[in-house]
Formats: C-alpha cells, sequence, structure tokens
C-alpha cells in the first residue's frame, strides 16, 4: 500500500504522458521503479535486521520457538489466554518460557516492526498529499482538530495553500501528450481557445474534439488531435441536456473513432486501447477517454508549486513523530529491556521518510526553481507614433503595405482606396500620416534593418516610452521587472477575478477560497516592491472576497493605509443566487504622504472659459469623488467671470434652500440644484476674504475646509459613468465593433477616477498586472489628453485577448478618442497626437511551460543510478544545467541566435530569444539610447543607459563565435574608433573582449536570472 502511495507520488500514474513535468519525470521512470521496487524494501530491511531491533526481533523469534516446544510437550491448555503458564512453571521448559514470554513481551518480530514503520510512512505522507500538492494538515492528535501555525498574534489570517505558489500557467491551454505501448505518439491541442482572461470565463466553454482535422504522421507514428473549446449552440445545449455535457461530448466522439480512423488502423488503435491498470481510475474504457477526460481536467483546475516542501516536509515529519510516534505510555509498558528497539524504529520511520521527502524535495524543487527563473523576453516590438519616424524612413512607412492593411482593419484609415489597396496613391499616404502625427505604426511589419535605424533616432528611448504591454502570466513578468522598476511606480490598479459566478477562478482540492489568496499574495508582494513610498493601489472586487482581500492586504502591506470605496453600477443580475448586485468595492491601499485627490485645475494653469455650464469652468471633475479647491476671487474677477455674493433671501437660484444650506450658480447641467452644505455665514466670510471654495460636479453636497482637500476622494461613487455596461462594454464594442471581443470590461471611468486621484502630477507610472481589454491603458492616454500629462501605463495580460483586444484596443485610442462599430468617428487632430502615446513598447515572455519543455538531460548514465546522495538531492539540476532555459552562457558568443521551442496555438517553434532585451531588465537598466553598428557584416548592438542608483552603464553585444586573438583586437579598435564607450561608469559586454574597461557579462546574467524572487 505504501508502495502504491509512493507511485503516485512520483506521478505514476502519468507514466504515458509526455510533456511538461510529466517528460522530465518519465525521463527519470527507470531510477525511481527502481528506489520504490529494491533499494527502499531493502533500505528498511537491512535496517531492522541490525541493533536493537535485531536484537528485539531476535527475542521474538527464541519466545516463539519456546512457545511451539511449551504445546508440543505439555499441550495448548497448558498457556493462559494472557500467554502465561497455567502450570509446569517449575520445570526447565516452563523456566525457559517464562523468561522468554518477559524478554520478548513488548517486542515485535522482524516482519511485524517493518509494516509499522510503512503503515507510519503511509499515514505520514498520505496525510499530507492530496491530489498532486501538499498541503498543511497538522493535528494536534488523532483525535483532534487540525492546528496551524501561531505566534501570537492578535488576530491570525491563515488558509490552506500558505506556502505554495498558485501557478496560473498557460499549459492549461497547450499541449497534452500521451504514448501507448506501441509507440504511437497521440497529441492533444487547442486550435482556437477562446477563454477569457483573468480567470473570467464568461459563458461556459467545452472541448470538442476535432477529428475531421486530425493528421497522421505515419513515418513517426504520431497522431495530432485539435480541439475547439468553445460554448455550446443552442441546439447543442438541447440535445446535452444540463448535467454531464463535457462526458457527453467525449463520449459522442468516442463513438466515431473507428468510422474515422478506418483507414488508419495505428491511429484507431491509439485511441481504442484500454489504459493501463494503473490510470484508469476513472473508469474510462479507452486510452482516447482517459486522456481526453484529463485533458479537459487540467484546464479546470491550475496547481501549485511548495515554496520549500522539504523543509514543510521535514518539520512536519518531527512532528509527526512526537506526536503520533513517541507515546509516552508505550514507552514505559516496554520498560528498559525495550526502549532501545522503540528509539531504534523511530530512527528508521525518520531516515526513510527523509530519504522521500530529499527526492520529493528535489522534483518539487526544480518545478520551483523553474517557476522562480526569470523568463525570458521574445520579440520585443515597438508601436511608434508617425510624426516621430524621421524623414529618411518615411518612404518605408508608405511603401509597408502590411502596416497600411492593419491600419485599415483597425479602422483609422476607413474604406478609401488611396491609401491601402493595391496601388495606393504615395502622395495620399504622406498627406494622411502629416495630418495624424498620432497614428502608431507597428515595427512587427518592418524589416531589422528599418527598426534598428528608427530606434536609433529616437532620443531617450525609456522616457519617449509611454506605455509597455507585456504577455505573459502576470507572476512571471512581474518578477522580470523587479530591478527595472524597483520603488518607482506610482499607482496599481488590477481587477482581479471575483472568484464567484462567472469569475470563479480555477483551483484543486476544494481549495476555491485559499487558492485565491494564494494567487493574490504572490502577485501583490512582487508588484508592492515596484511602489514609491507614497504610492497608492485600487483593487477591484465584490462582496464574495472582499473580507479576505482586506484580510490579504492588512497582513501583506502593513505599511499602507486601506481604506473602501463602494462604486455603485447598473444592476447586473445572474451573478448572485438571490441579489441582484447594484455595487462593488476599490480596496484602497495609500502609502507614506500619498494624497488622493480630484484632478480639478488650478486657475494659473489654465483659464477659465465661459460656457453654458459650470462644468466646462473646469477640467472635467471626477463624479462623486467629492474634491475642492480654493479659487482666489480676485482671479475669477480678472478672467471676467463673476462671483455673486450669497444672497440673503430664499429666491432661485441664489439664497439659502429651505434646510439653509448656500445654493450654487448656476444650476446642475440636468437642472437639479447645487448647494455647499454649509452655512450661510461661513459661505460670506470666504466670499468677503476674497476667496471661495468652489466645488465640482457633485450629487451628494459637501465642502471642504481648505486644509482638508487632503480627504478630496469620498468613498461612495455614485455617478452612472460607473455603470460597466454602458462605459465597459458598450464603450468596448464601439471601439472593437465586436460585443463579443471581451467580458464585463471595467467602465472607463471607474479606472480614469481611481488612476487620477493619485496621479495628480501628471508624471505617474501605473501598473495594471489583470489588464483584461486594456481599460487601465485606455484611462492613462484619456488622462493625459485631458491635461497634457505624461502618465505612463504598464500593462500584463496572458493569452490570446493580449493580440486580440489589449494591443489593438491601445492603437486605436492612441489614433482616436471617438470610435463607433470599430470605426474612428473622425481622425485625430494634431493636438491629440501630440497628446497621446508616443511609444508603446510590447514583448512576449517565455511560460513556465515553455521552460519545462525545454528541459534536456545531458546523460543518463547507469553507474550513477547506486550514488544515493546523488540521486536524492542532485540528479535533475545536475543533468539539466546545460538546457537552453538555464541560460546556457556557453552559448552566449552567438547572442543573436538564442532559441527555445516556444508552444504558441499548438505548433511547436524554434523561437530565436531577446537575449539583449532580456538582460536590460535584470540589469534594470533605464535605455537612453539603442544603436546598432557594422563592422564590415559585424552587427553590434549597444545599449546605453542608466540603473537604479544613476549609474551610467553601456551594454554592448556581437557575436564572437570562433573569434581568435586578432579578432578581439580588432573588436577592441572597432568600439574604441565609434566611441561606443563614453562616459560609461560601468561596461558590460558578451564574452570575453580587449575593451577597455569592459567587464564579462555572462556570470551576472546567470546570477540576475535565478535571484531568488524575494531578494
Amino acid at each position: 500500500m505504501f508502495q502504491d502511495l509512493l507511485r503516485e507520488l512520483f506521478q505514476f500514474n502519468c507514466a504515458d504522458l509526455d510533456f511538461g513535468i510529466y517528460r522530465i519525470m518519465n525521463h527519470k521512470r527507470k531510477v525511481v521503479d527502481r528506489y520504490i521496487k529494491r533499494d527502499l524494501p531493502d533500505a528498511i530491511k537491512e535496517a531492522v535486521s541490525q541493533g536493537s531491533l535485531k536484537t528485539e526481533a531476535e527475542r521474538a523469534r527464541v519466545f516463539e520457538e519456546t512457545r511451539t516446544q511449551m504445546v508440543e510437550v505439555f499441550g495448548e491448555d497448558a498457556i493462559a489466554p494472557d500467554g502465561g503458564l497455567v502450570k509446569y512453571q517449575e520445570t526447565p521448559l516452563g523456566k525457559k518460557y517464562i523468561l522468554w514470554h518477559e524478554r520478548a513481551r513488548h517486542s515485535e518480530s522482524a516482519g511485524d516492526v517493518r509494516r509499522d514503520i510503512y503503515n507510519h510512512l503511509y499515514s505520514f505522507f498520505s496525510r499530507y498529499y492530496q491530489g498532486g500538492d501538499f498541503v498543511p494538515k497538522r493535528r494536534y492528535s488523532w483525535e483532534h482538530p487540525y492546528v496551524v501555525p501561531y505566534n501570537g498574534e492578535e488576530v491570525h489570517f491563515h488558509w490552506a495553500n500558505r506556502d505554495q505558489y498558485y501557478v496560473k500557467a498557460a499549459e492549461h491551454f497547450m499541449d497534452y501528450r500521451y504514448r501507448t505501448p506501441s509507440g504511437v505518439s497521440v497529441r492533444f491541442f487547442l486550435r482556437s481557445a477562446s477563454v477569457e482572461q483573468n480567470d473570467v470565463k464568461g459563458q461556459k466553454r467545452f472541448f470538442f474534439p476535432l477529428f475531421g482535422e486530425a493528421t497522421w504522421d505515419a513515418e513517426c507514428q504520431e497522431l495530432d488531435i485539435p480541439f475547439d473549446f468553445r460554448p455550446l449552440t443552442s441546439g447543442e445545449t438541447k440535445e446535452l441536456g444540463g448535467n454531464g455535457q463535457q462526458e457527453t461530448i467525449l463520449g459522442c466522439e468516442e463513438a466515431s473513432v473507428g468510422e474515422v480512423f478506418a483507414s488508419v488502423p495505428e491511429a484507431a488503435q491509439a485511441l481504442l486501447d484500454s489504459p493501463a491498470s494503473d490510470t484508469s481510475d476513472d473508469h474510462a474504457s479507452t486510452l482516447f477517454m482517459y486522456h481526453a477526460r484529463q485533458f479537459a481536467r487540467r484546464r479546470t483546475s491550475d496547481f501549485f508549486i511548495h515554496r520549500d516542501l522539504k523543509g514543510f516536509l521535514t518539520r512536519e515529519l518531527e512532528y509527526y513523530i512526537k506526536s503520533e510516534i513517541l507515546s509516552l505510555a508505550a514507552f514505559a509498558a516496554g520498560g528498559e529491556m525495550g526502549a532501545d528497539a522503540w528509539l531504534d524504529k523511530m530512527r528508521i520511520i525518520r531516515e526513510i521518510g527523509e530519504n522521500i521527502i530529499e527526492f520529493l524535495g528535489q522534483i518539487e524543487g526544480f518545478q520551483k526553481m523553474l517557476w522562480e527563473k526569470r523568463k525570458f523576453v521574445v520579440n520585443t516590438q515597438y508601436c511608434v507614433a508617425v510624426g516621430l519616424v524621421p524623414a529618411s524612413l518615411c518612404s518605408q512607412v508608405l511603401g509597408c503595405n502590411s502596416q497600411w492593411k492593419e491600419w485599415h482593419v483597425l479602422g483609422c484609415i476607413g474604406d478609401d482606396d488611396t491609401l491601402f489597396a493595391n496601388g495606393a496613391d504615395p502622395i495620399a499616404r504622406h498627406s494622411f500620416l502629416k495630418c495624424n502625427p498620432g497614428l502608431l505604426l507597428d515595427t512587427r511589419h518592418f524589416e531589422s534593418g528599418f527598426v534598428d535605424d528608427l530606434l536609433g533616432a529616437l532620443g531617450d528611448i525609456d522616457d519617449m516610452v509611454d506605455g509597455v504591454a507585456i504577455k505573459s502570466e502576470n507572476w512571471q513578468a512581474l518578477n522580470l521587472l523587479r530591478e527595472r522598476y524597483h520603488g518607482t511606480l506610482t499607482c496599481v490598479y488590477i481587477d482581479p477575478p471575483y472568484n464567484t459566478g462567472d469569475s470563479e477562478i480555477l483551483y484543486r482540492n476544494g481549495y476555491l477560497l485559499s487558492s485565491w489568496i494564494s494567487l493574490m499574495v504572490d502577485r501583490l508582494e512582487l508588484a508592492s516592491g515596484l511602489l514609491t513610498r507614497n504610492a497608492a493601489l485600487f483593487i477591484a472586487i465584490d462582496d464574495f472576497e472582499l473580507r479576505d482581500l482586506c484580510a490579504l492586504v492588512d497582513i501583506t502591506l502593513p505599511e499602507y493605509r486601506r481604506e473602501l470605496i463602494v462604486v455603485n453600477h447598473h444592476p447586473q443580475g445572474g451573478k448572485a443566487k438571490t441579489l441582484s448586485t447594484t455595487h462593488e468595492y476599490m480596496v484602497t491601499c495609500v502609502a507614506g504622504d500619498c494624497v488622493l485627490r480630484g484632478h480639478a485645475e488650478s486657475v494659473e494653469k489654465r483659464p477659465f472659459k465661459r460656457s453654458g455650464t459650470a462644468e466646462s469652468n473646469f477640467r472635467r471633475g471626477r463624479p462623486n469623488s467629492f474634491y475642492a479647491i480654493l479659487v482666489d476671487v480676485a482671479t475669477l474677477s480678472v478672467q471676467g467671470i463673476e462671483v455673486p455674493p450669497p444672497a440673503d433671501d430664499d429666491s432661485y437660484p441664489r439664497g439659502k434652500t429651505p434646510e439653509g444650506y448656500v445654493r450654487v450658480y448656476p444650476m446642475g447641467t440636468d437642472g437639479s440644484e447645487r448647494v455647499w452644505r454649509r452655512s450661510y455665514e461661513s459661505c460670506s466670510k470666504l466670499v468677503a476674504s476674497g476667496k471661495l471654495i468652489v466645488t465640482m460636479n457633485m450629487t451628494v453636497y459637501q465642502i471642504l475646509e481648505p486644509e482638508d482637500r487632503s480627504a478630496a476622494v469620498f468613498s461612495n461613487w455614485t455617478d452612472k459613468r460607473h455603470n460597466a455596461g454602458e462605459w465597459g462594454a458598450n464603450l468596448l464594442t464601439d471601439i472593437m465593433g465586436d460585443r463579443n471581443t471581451f467580458s464585463y470590461p471595467k467602465s472607463i471611468h471607474t479606472v480614469t477616477d481611481a488612476v487620477g486621484a493619485v496621479s495628480g502630477d501628471a508624471q505617474a507610472a501605473v501598473l495594471d498586472y489583470f489588464a483584461g481589454s486594456g481599460t487601465t491603458g485606455h484611462a492613462v492616454i484619456n488622462l493625459n489628453r485631458e491635461d497634457g500629462g505624461r502618465r505612463k501605463f504598464i500593462l500584463v495580460e496572458m493569452g490570446d485577448h493580449f493580440d486580440n483586444v489589449l494591443l489593438p484596443r491601445l492603437k486605436k485610442v492612441a489614433f482616436s478618442p471617438k470610435w463607433k462599430n470599430g470605426i474612428a468617428e473622425r481622425e485625430a487632430t494634431r493636438e491629440e497626437g501630440e497628446r497621446g502615446p508616443r511609444i508603446i513598447k510590447y514583448f512576449c515572455m517565455e511560460s513556465y511551460e515553455d521552460a519545462l519543455d525545454n528541459i534536456e538531460f545531458a546523460r543518463e548514465d547507469e553507474d550513477l543510478f547506486g550514488l544515493e546522495d546523488y540521486m536524492l538531492r542532485y540528479m535533475l539540476q545536475w543533468e539539466t544545467k546545460g538546457s537552453a532555459t538555464l541560460l546556457n552562457v556557453a552559448t552566449l558568443d552567438r547572442p543573436f541566435d538564442y532559441q527555445l521551442r516556444l508552444n504558441g496555438g499548438g505548433d511547436d517553434a524554434e523561437v530565436t530569444i531577446d537575449i539583449p532585451e532580456t538582460f536590460n531588465y535584470l540589469l534594470g537598466l533605464a535605455v537612453s539610447t539603442r544603436r546598432v553598428y557594422d563592422d564590415d557584416g559585424r552587427r553590434y548592438l549597444v545599449y546605453a543607459g542608466s540603473t537604479q542608483d544613476g549609474r551610467k552603464v553601456v551594454v554592448i553585444w556581437r557575436t564572437t563565435e570562433g573569434w581568435t586573438l586578432e579578432d578581439r583586437e580588432r573588436d577592441r579598435d572597432f568600439v574604441a574608433s565609434n566611441d561606443m564607450t563614453s562616459d560609461a561608469e560601468e561596461i558590460w559586454i558578451n564574452g570575453d573582449s580587449m575593451v577597455k574597461d569592459a567587464r564579462t557579462l555572462d556570470t551576472l546574467f546567470k546570477q540576475r536570472m535565478f535571484a531568488s524572487a524575494g531578494g
């Protein structure tokens, strides 16, 4: 039974899977199987045959022999039921029996000792292991409930997965492979994974195998079967009923296998053979049904990686031994004679348990290392405002038809044949670009030479980059950004999954709430390190997880002041079983001296303009954010704006309300009164003193004292602009022209109000690592257009929505603020273009699954199998150290050709990794210039910039494979002649060099890539 548990712990039930960690484990299956079948039993048998346990077993053996002799000589009735003698005590055999009975009274046979050891090991490991994860379940004793670690805090917040990383992984929408005993390789992959991101699944979706599109490679014996992941049609909903729909879908497809693959018997057999006995736990009758179920289930539950499995299990084993084995009553009953054997048994349990823990810890630690490893940057591109393109490059833009086609698809240029069709008019194109300097070109449409020239011609690149969009799992992206943005970001706005209804996250083992907390805490810890001392975080949430989120914020961000904003909106309906939700929350975390304030501009910055509404005298106010600004009445008068003194009567629109509050003139745009909740006398004193407190765009009326202006954002937002239907979904439909592009986007005004409240200096950097459809980026662009600010945004999103929604949305709203049915309502003005984003940088990242799939084993040496210490502790790290995903520094002599196999859309491909860009992030380099030099065919890529501590740095990349001494001398002279390192305080260069004061970056690259996530 314990060996069966070990096979489960070491994932023997996944022995036919051929991807991810399963592929790695299968590579070592022979070693693991040998350990379970032979090495472990031999170790226990050997341990029991030594020392006190050997003596104890010998006592038990001699006693059994003596008892047999007593029965043979005197019969069964000579021995009492309790084992004592009824008579014959004085005979020599009777005296011998009494002696050995006493000696063996608390002794066990060798077999009993081994069984007891196995039972304790099984009890210990099964207590903590649940469906692939190790979860803390410490008991005070068998009779008592579980206990949790507690250090005497006034309030203790604990969750089951506290010590584990929640792995929100793209693997769940990638390949699934298995290999049959006959050697056929079967691959399931998603042809189109139309899922909502941020764990928002929207309408329930199901997996449909597409046998008609399957491909069979007879030579390689490989069968590829695509799957669709989509909602049911109305007809399918009626046909499949309400329960077991996924099972029914797979069952119907299973029945067609014989007919579909009738001409390919090997493929049919690979699907219809029976699964192995140790994998058929779900009673599947065929390999197809078994693996199709697993394929679907992997997409209904994410998984965990323990932060310190070895340490956790070692501590728990000590606790288990003390609480479950170390029994004082048993110790006393055994007496002095049995004490040593009893202690030896505990020692064996401990030693064997620690060996198994070492092995499990190696496997889990290897996964943790791959998870925490900083991932490579892939395919860095730039969206650059055409107004920044040098005249020397303009002809290439005019002639790039793929770029003009994209602008047409985006809706930026309408159906003007002179701009995008064959035979387009260059003059018309040139005129269009000149009139629309804010239109963004995407460097992915251009050759590398054009990109090099364009970026080289720009000024301070990182300063000009107004937005960064990263296609990545968000923990991995935050981990990469640590050095570059440490302590520099002003604001975080996130809209994480609400974990209920349509937004329930993927989870395992029934721990829905605990999994959600683990998801949040992992990412909050990393994000908090990127913020300034006076930053603010806004976290959108509803009632379901509000309590846990507040408790989590209090323990994760103790230096932040936590407050709560209630955002009222149109009833969503359908999310709750009983009550229709008409509000949600924004948990607001403010650090240091950060002040949340409204965004009215002072009179000195922008003169008031007379118009038909009071609202237009100010920059658009933030509805119900309740702020005020102190204005000099004299200044208003100079601008021709009359400030009438309050009249002491009840006439409208001046004077008092029936409640005694002073009316504001003029009335609101909707005809409603505006009043100051201050006495008439107080208002009169303000006017008499030459100052006036003006409140804007308010529906709940309050006025603030000048010294209270820091409390400018109030906790109840009731304006209809926060309706996510009209200003979220409908707005996105207007922009994208497709009502099914993204479910439940936030109202643009909700995000604008939050981001704007903390970014009053108009130079803030805003991070959103649950970016969804890109609302936060859109909000930042809008704010910058309103006040001419240069706020920056960093957005992180994974999956198809990045390419299909987020990036197109940013390109669109950068071009024009107004859209209808996916078409710009008008061309952007020059002023809007100048206030839009100058450059948006975007890139993809290697995923955790990519890292797993790129592991390569250098050797499999049978001679090493006997080295227990090597096998238990070092085997995986030693044999995989040359893998490209682990940064093989020996290959950095060709930095522009570094490749990994990346999985995208079901197709494995060798992709060139952006090694220089990856190193820039690990170094924390803010790039000022990026220049490319050519030395007769030798390409030099040179970055100049500064690090967080202000050091001026130059990083030089070139291909050095096969270089001789003469080549290095030429390299030194070329760098010097082009003055690449002038004014640099640090010079980093790949590989060895003779460049003055330069240091090789290879070692630093490796160190930073594997630096602790907590560092």
